[in-house]
């Protein structure tokens, strides 16, 4: 039986409804959009959670053990200096009338630097010969007077054999003739002192002028024209000749716990300030016994010899060198990192069997943290020669393996013997997240 017309929804109301077959499609397309998205923001939960658990997980850092080149270095800082360099100073005292020659002037050996004025240098030499030549005449005088004497005794004694003089009067005529030989002797010594006092105010004038004592070049010079120099406690410095700038020295110290390893003939490398990134090369030419000390530091003194051809060194400047005291070549090498590495799952449990202090149980307490990668652990390296280990991966879990370390350079190691072969990797950290 057919509903009345008025009963039945029309069309717009069945669509208005959801009535109609297209809009109940859709809706269901919908409720299945919102159930994907769904699935999809849980799945991609999972796959994040999954990934954060992956990333978490620790992985091992590894280097390979490798053939290489160890240079066992000593660094030292020191100064370059001549090697024969001269102190010129004054010997005499007085005002400087002329300065002849400046810095880095090319001197030969006698050649004139600076002359001091000598008008009282002259005046001695004056009042010396002066005093000669009264000497001299006092010399003839005594020698006249010694003559007479001599011949006053001849005649005393004539005349005493004849009876005509007393004893007396003879061995007075003898004591006077004594006194004239002797006034002779005194103006003879005379003579020889005045001729040293004569030479020493010639040699005072001939110092009032300084020369050079050596082929070389002026490095210093400190005195002006008109300065006033004494010399009377010591010889002020004048000027500083260098005989030779090709070939130099440097000098550093080298600390006690290294002098062992330095020797005489070691090739060395050094820098400094003014030249960045140039490389000069040199060699241990000696090693003094005698130490320096202070602030609780010994070091012992060590020359080394420089080529300096290019004239590119100057006295005085700062170098900072590297003394290579031992080379070894294609020998088995690994990281120090590598050396001083322990798996943390190794020390916490090396940490849980070793008894706290007080007798407390492990596992109790404030939790231990394990060293971090790279610090000094179990395997902290003592020296070469010394026994240590590495670590690699075997199955995907650490192993120990044995060795004899032998020379470093402080980046790397000798390995001299035991298990480990060229190509192995050795863990040297571990790091947190995907490998």
């Amino acid at each position: 039986m057919e509903e009345p017309a008025s009963q039945r929804p029309s069309l717009t109301t069945a669509q208005n409804l959801g009535l109609g077959k297209g809009q109940r499609w859709w809706r269901w397309v919908r409720w299945l959009i919102v159930l994907a998205a769904i699935a999809g923001i849980v799945v991609g939960v999972l796959l994040w959670r999954a990934k954060a658990s992956e990333a978490a997980k620790p992985h091992f850092e590894t280097a390979a053990a490798e053939k290489g080149n160890i240079l066992v270095t000593v660094s030292v800082t020191g100064k370059i200096q001549s090697v024969d360099a001269v102190e010129i100073g004054a010997e005499v005292s007085g005002k400087v009338d002329e300065v002849l020659v400046d810095f880095n002037d090319a001197v030969k050996k006698g050649q004139e630097l600076a002359r001091i004025n000598t008008e009282q240098l002259d005046a001695r030499v004056k009042e010396v010969r002066a005093q000669s030549a009264v000497a001299a005449a006092s010399l003839l005088s005594a020698k006249a007077t010694a003559a007479e004497a001599k011949a006053n005794v001849a005649r005393m004694k004539s005349l005493a054999d004849r009876g005509l003089v007393s004893q007396k009067d003879l061995e007075a005529a003898v004591a006077t003739a004594a006194r004239a030989e002797a006034s002779v002797a005194q103006a003879n010594a005379q003579q020889v002192v005045n001729a040293a006092s004569l030479e020493s105010a010639l040699s005072a004038r001939d110092k009032a002028i300084i020369r050079s004592p050596i082929d070389g070049l002026v490095l210093s010079r400190s005195v002006e024209p008109g300065q006033t120099v004494a010399a009377s406690l010591q010889a002020p410095v004048l000027f500083i000749v260098a005989k030779d700038l090709t070939t130099m020295v440097l000098k550093v110290d080298v600390d006690e716990a290294d002098v062992g390893k330095v020797q005489k003939g070691q090739r060395a490398t050094f820098t400094v300030d003014a030249y960045p990134g140039k490389n000069f090369e040199a060699s241990v030419k000696s090693l003094k016994n005698v130490p320096t000390s202070g602030q609780d530091v010994v070091t012992y003194e060590a020359e080394l010899s420089v080529d300096n051809q290019e004239r590119l060194l100057r006295p005085g400047m700062t170098a900072t060198a590297t003394i290579i005291t031992s080379e070894k070549k294609d020998v088995l090498v690994v990281p120090n990192t590598a050396l001083r590495f322990t798996p943390p799952d190794v020390i916490a449990s090396s940490t849980a069997a070793t008894p706290r202090p007080g007798g407390a149980l492990p596992g109790f307490g404030p939790p231990r943290f394990a060293r971090p990668s790279g610090s000094a652990g179990g395997n902290r390296q003592k020296g070469a020669g010394q026994m240590g280990k590495v670590w690699v991966l075997e199955n995907g879990e650490p192993k120990a393996i044995r060795l004899r370390t032998g020379a470093t350079d402080g980046t790397r190691t000798e390995v001299v013997g035991g298990e480990l072969t060229e190509g192995m990797q050795v863990l040297i950290d571990i790091v947190t997240g995907a490998k």
